[in-house]
């Protein structure tokens, strides 16, 4: 999901600028809890062989933030992370409602380690937009492709 906001000219007569914004999620647990710049991602999850992919975009959105998304769905193509997992992505003009409140699914995980004890954490702990500047911090590096796509696909 991205935005476009505008900001209002200063006092000095400049033009009024639009700002690019991209919403990021941050993974829920406790490998993740420390982790800032880089650990940022997309909505993503798995799909399964023969399974629509823009389907299964939609659904994973819903159930990492909460909302079911509409609209028109931009195909950014595909990527190939570190791990090896191949990510596609769809944009979305949208924002969040103003009363948004996350609703991630939730995972199950031995934790601490080793201790025989399972606690249930969000696959999702935050969810927010940031500027072009900020998200190419915050995003795992190997989806910066997407940004560059999207930024592309509106200039045209």
């Amino acid at each position: 999901m991205f935005r476009r906001r505008k900001i209002d000219p200063p006092k000095d007569g400049f033009a009024v600028a639009n700002i690019l914004e991209f919403l990021l999620v941050h993974p829920g647990g406790p490998f993740w809890k420390n982790k800032d710049d880089g650990a940022w991602t997309i909505p993503k999850g798995e799909v399964q062989s023969g399974e629509d992919l823009l389907a299964r975009a939609q659904i994973e959105f819903e159930e990492e933030i909460g909302l079911k998304p509409s609209g028109n769905f931009l195909p950014l193509g595909s990527i190939q992370q570190k791990g090896g997992k191949t990510v596609h992505a769809w944009a979305l003009e949208g924002d969040l409602p103003e009363n948004f409140q996350l609703k991630s699914n939730t995972f199950q995980l031995e934790f601490p380690p080793r201790s025989g004890k399972f606690r249930e954490f969000p696959e999702i702990d935050r969810a927010e937009f940031f500027a072009d500047e900020f998200a190419r911090r915050k995003i795992n590096p190997a989806q910066i492709p997407f940004l560059d796509r999207l930024r592309a696909a509106l200039a045209k």
